[in-house]
C-alpha cells in the first residue's frame, strides 16, 4: 500500500533562531478590517476566545464558525438547546474512599466556576442547567491505593443529559481519577480540575458510549506550583464525541501532559481539541494524541493550541498528533497551532502526521512469516499502545486493549 503522509513540524528554541527576540515570534495576524467582513472580527489570538456563563452570549452554531467548522452541527440541536436534564437520562455513580465526595456545589459556590468558564455553546448550556455539581476532593498528602471512579451511564439515545464535576487534588496528594461514559444519551459534560501545589493528578476520561450516543464536553484544569497533571482522553464509542481539554498554570515548576487515543469507525465523528495556556514562567507541557480510522465517512479531528504568554519565560512545550488511516473513505483533520509572545523559552514545537501503513513495517513482519492481516493488526496495536500504556491502571489498560482489538476485528485490516 502506498503511503500518503502529510507532516508539519516545528521546533523552536530562542537561542537558535536569528531575529527571534524576547518580544516573541509574532505568529498571529492583525484583526480583519470590518468594512470587508460585515462587522465580524476574526480572533487574532487563542487568548481572545469568548468565555462566558451567559447562554445568550453564544449563538447557535451553524458550522461556519472557525470553532465548529469540522463538527457535524446539524445533528447536535438537542445538545445546543438551553434545556434541563431529562429525568433518568443518565446515572452518575462514584466509587471513592470515604470523605472524598464532598457533596455538591451550587452554581455560585466556590470552587465551582473558578477554573472552568464555558467556552462554547454546549459547555454553557451544561453549566446553566446543572444546579448542583458533583464535588470530589483528594485530601492533602493522600495517596489512595485505587483510582477514584466516576461513572456516567446514559439511559437511552436522544435523552438529554447535563453534567458538571469539580475535582480537587489538595496539595501533595497523589491520585488517579477515571471518568467513564457508557450507555447512550445526548450528554453535555463539564469537568473542572484544580491541582494543588505539589500534587500529582491523572484524570482519565473514557468514552465507551453505545453507537447512538452524542457527547460534547469541556475539561479545564488549573495546575499549581510544582504540581503534575496528566489528562488522558480515550474515545472509542459514540456517534459524535467532541472534547475540549484545556490547561493553565497557577505557579512555577508545574507540568501538564495531555494525551489522547481515538479509533473511529464508519460514520463516526471523534473530535478532540486541546489548549495549553502558558501564563506563568518555567512550566512544561506535552501534548500527544494518536488515532486510527476505518470505514466510510469515519472522521476524526484534532485541533491543538499552545499559547506562550509574554510573562511565561522558561517555558518548555511540545504538541503532536498522529493519525493512521486504515481504509479508503476516511477523513482526518489535524491542526496544530503555536502562539509565542516571548523568545525567552526553553523550547516549543509541534508536529502532525496523517498516513497509511508504513510499508517497511509490514514488510519486516511479513518477511518473518507473519500473515499480512496479522501484521497490520500488530502495527495498529503498537501505534495505539503508546497511549494505553500511559494509563498505569492495569485493569483499565486491559479493557481498552480488548476494545481496540474489537475495533480491528470489525474490518479486514
Amino acid at each position: 500500500m502506498t503511503a500518503e503522509i502529510t507532516t508539519e513540524k516545528a521546533r523552536i528554541g530562542a537561542p537558535s533562531i536569528a531575529g527571534f527576540t524576547e518580544e516573541g515570534e509574532g505568529l498571529v495576524s492583525a484583526k480583519v478590517d470590518h468594512s470587508h467582513n460585515h462587522g465580524v472580527t476574526v480572533m487574532s489570538s487563542r487568548a481572545e476566545r469568548l468565555t462566558s456563563f451567559n447562554v445568550a452570549d453564544f449563538a447557535l452554531p451553524t458550522g461556519r464558525e472557525e470553532e465548529w467548522r469540522f463538527t457535524p452541527v446539524r445533528g447536535l440541536a438537542n445538545l445546543f438547546s438551553d434545556a434541563a436534564t431529562d429525568d433518568g437520562s443518565a446515572v452518575f455513580t462514584v466509587d471513592a474512599p470515604e470523605g472524598y465526595v464532598r457533596g455538591t456545589l451550587a452554581k455560585e459556590a466556590a470552587p465551582r466556576g473558578t477554573v472552568l468558564t464555558p467556552a462554547d455553546r454546549a459547555a454553557v448550556v451544561a453549566s446553566a442547567n446543572v444546579d448542583e455539581a458533583l464535588h470530589v476532593v483528594i485530601p492533602a498528602e493522600a495517596e489512595p491505593a485505587e483510582p477514584v471512579r466516576i461513572h456516567v451511564h446514559g439511559a437511552g439515545a436522544g435523552r438529554r443529559s447535563n453534567g458538571h464535576v469539580v475535582l480537587e487534588a489538595a496539595p501533595n496528594s497523589r491520585s488517579v481519577v477515571i471518568v467513564e461514559h457508557t450507555g447512550a444519551a445526548d450528554h453535555n459534560g463539564n469537568v473542572e480540575v484544580i491541582v494543588g501545589e505539589g500534587a500529582k493528578l491523572t484524570v482519565i476520561s473514557v468514552q465507551l458510549w453505545e453507537d447512538y450516543a452524542k457527547h460534547l464536553g469541556q475539561h479545564d484544569a488549573q495546575v499549581g506550583k510544582d504540581a503534575v497533571y496528566k489528562h488522558i482522553a480515550v474515545s472509542l464509542g459514540g456517534s459524535v464525541v467532541r472534547l475540549n481539554s484545556n490547561v493553565r498554570f497557577a505557579g512555577e515548576g508545574a507540568e501538564a501532559e495531555l494525551l489522547g487515543l481515538y479509533f473511529a469507525d464508519a460514520g463516526q465523528h471523534l473530535e478532540h481539541r486541546s489548549f495549553v495556556d502558558h501564563n506563568v514562567p518555567n512550566c512544561k507541557s506535552n501534548v500527544l494524541y494518536k488515532g486510527a480510522l476505518q470505514g466510510k465517512n469515519a472522521h476524526t479531528v484534532w485541533v491543538g493550541d499552545v499559547l506562550i504568554q509574554k510573562q511565561a519565560e522558561g517555558t518548555d512545550s511540545y504538541e503532536k498528533n498522529q493519525n493512521l488511516v486504515l481504509t479508503d473513505g476516511c477523513r482526518a483533520d489535524s491542526v496544530p497551532n503555536l502562539e509565542i509572545e516571548t523568545g525567552l523559552i526553553e523550547g516549543a514545537g509541534h508536529a502532525s502526521s496523517t498516513g497509511r501503513f508504513d510499508d517497511e513495517h509490514l514488510f519486516y513482519l511479513m518477511a518473518r512469516g507473519i500473515p499480512e492481516e496479522v501484521a497490520r493488526r500488530l502495527v495498529v496495536r503498537g501505534f495505539l499502545n503508546e497511549i494505553i500504556q500511559q494509563i498505569k491502571v492495569p485493569a483499565l489498560e486491559e479493557r481498552l486493549t480488548e476494545a481496540v482489538e474489537r475495533e480491528l476485528a470489525a474490518t479486514d485490516n
